[in-house]
């Protein structure tokens, strides 16, 4: 393929904003979101979120801080709430509705083609359960998909104030997730080889790159002042990816799985496709090709499916402006129909969002469920059983509580003080900088299944009981062990690196 300067001519005009139906396709995902919002508890990671709020830093070891701080505020204004945490996530997914809508607009599509766009995005699995979530998989492909439509804008309007704002939302993403550098590096050579290299030339985007890298300085700072962790949390989750997730091979499937089957997926597909092929599309050949390579970069670094969520939308309005304009072949056009995106929102739903009351999972076993329903049960169940066994230590004064989770020790943190339970101290991920067990804490009750690292630290490890969440299932810490291991034979600044695990 040749490289190319072809541009928009800055007049073009664009169809008017086709605010009834996009907007009423915002507001039915946010109101099918805010319905289900409070059905079952926190997940794992909303309560990791809470904790590190609570010891807000520039920094963590496996995340920037934005998520943090938004937790810590969202449960000041009303603490425990699962529901109102998670209002950020609703409003992201309600507006990357509209600005995916936007992105087919400026790329020539009317009412049709931006109804198109906003629909898949609607019945997207990833988009779906983002938005039941607080997490850095919610915000991340959000604020990607704004970038985009400045990116996408701009190219069409040449207005050199959108490249400002451009570094604006780059700075946010930043401080959401790290990722957002690779999407610059990729566009960066696919605008040099393939256009419009003209964009590369604005002083205007370099103010914008110096707005976000000197939003990034007191982030990269504590990243270089604790020696670097966020490298190693891409080696454990590369990892991760290859021992539970299916690696490599599994990764392609994966991205069409949460781009959303029948419709996501397929308009994924077909949007790629004529951004790389249609005359019309030329000037947006370069996010074709940014595409492409960052899924070759995410799947050679075992990096996870949804990374790349964030370039959905403009493939998936590439897709909704060929059909609207009639140039679809009839192998694509059925897929543009009411039934097959009520079948795609009845495959999304069910393994998106808790649709089932928790009593109904309890009693019906095999009932389709989301995903992530069993880090969403009996975390205050855990935090009794703790609480429980803590009880029985023989000197509770002395004893810390660690667990082997961060997830545990998230859910400790937050339901165990009213429960009599100490801070809770964890060397996973990045709790471990979090909290570390106190000085005067001579024994340790253990919560997790393999306490083999305390071993040599201690003089005596024995069984204490297990995990009881009672009637909240299915629950990823029901039946979990607890253990206590008494007599530190060692300082904790010696036993706790040697804990850590990413």
């Amino acid at each position: 393929m040749t490289a190319t300067t072809t541009t928009v001519p800055a007049t073009r005009a664009v169809a008017p904003f086709a605010r009834t139906p996009v907007l009423v396709l915002a507001a039915l995902l946010a109101l099918l979101l805010g319905l289900t919002a409070n059905r079952y508890g926190y997940m794992g990671d909303e309560l990791y979120f809470l904790s590190a709020g609570r010891h807000l830093a520039w920094g963590y070891v496996d995340q920037p801080p934005l998520l943090p701080l938004i937790a810590r505020t969202m449960d000041a204004l009303v603490p425990g709430s699962p529901f109102v945490l998670r209002i950020p996530a609703i409003l992201a997914m309600a507006a990357a509705v509209v600005f995916a809508a936007l992105i087919a607009r400026e790329l020539g599509g009317g009412t049709k083609a931006q109804a198109l766009t906003a629909a898949t995005l609607a019945v997207s699995t990833q988009f779906i359960g983002s938005g039941h979530y607080l997490a850095t998989s919610t915000l991340d492909p959000f604020l990607w998909t704004v970038l985009l439509w400045l990116l996408v804008r701009w190219v069409r309007t040449r207005a050199d104030g959108l490249l400002v704002w451009a570094g604006v939302v780059t700075a946010l993403t930043l401080y959401t997730k790290f990722l957002i550098g690779g999407f610059w590096l990729i566009a960066g050579i696919a605008l040099l080889v393939f256009g419009p290299r003209e964009l590369l030339r604005r002083p205007k985007l370099w103010l914008g790159a110096a707005i976000a890298a000197a939003a990034l300085v007191p982030t990269l700072v504590w990243q270089a002042t604790h020696g670097w962790p966020q490298l190693g949390m891409g080696q454990a989750i590369s990892q991760e990816v290859s021992d539970y997730l299916g690696g490599r091979v599994a990764w392609l499937p994966e991205a069409l799985l949460v781009a959303g089957l029948p419709v996501g997926a397929v308009l994924l597909c077909y949007g790629l496709w004529r951004l790389l092929r249609a005359e019309r599309l030329r000037p947006y050949r370069f996010l074709a090709w940014t595409t492409i390579g960052l899924a070759a970069v995410f799947i050679l670094a075992n990096g996870r499916a949804y990374y790349i969520a964030g370039m959905f939308a403009p493939c998936w309005a590439a897709a909704a402006v060929e059909l609207e304009s009639g140039r679809a072949s009839r192998w694509w056009r059925w897929i543009a129909t009411w039934p097959v995106y009520l079948l795609a929102l009845v495959i999304a739903v069910p393994q998106s969002l808790p649709v089932w009351p928790q009593a109904w999972l309890t009693e019906h076993p095999g009932l389709p469920r989301s995903i992530l329903a069993s880090a969403e049960i009996g975390w205050p169940e855990t935090a009794r059983s703790v609480a429980d066994a803590f009880a029985k230590v023989p000197d509770p004064a002395h004893t810390a509580v660690v667990t082997e989770s961060y997830w545990t020790a998230s859910a400790l943190d937050h339901f165990g003080p009213a429960l009599g339970l100490p801070e809770p101290a964890s060397p996973s991920r990045g709790y471990a900088t979090l909290v570390l067990p106190p000085d005067s804490a001579r024994d340790v009750l253990f919560v997790g299944t393999d306490p083999r690292p305390l071993l040599g630290h201690f003089a005596d490890l024995r069984p204490a009981g297990k995990v009881d969440t009672g009637a909240a299932v299915p629950s990823v810490e029901q039946g979990l062990p607890i253990w206590l291991a008494s007599g530190r034979l060692q300082p904790w600044p010696r036993i706790w690196p040697q804990l850590i695990t990413r």
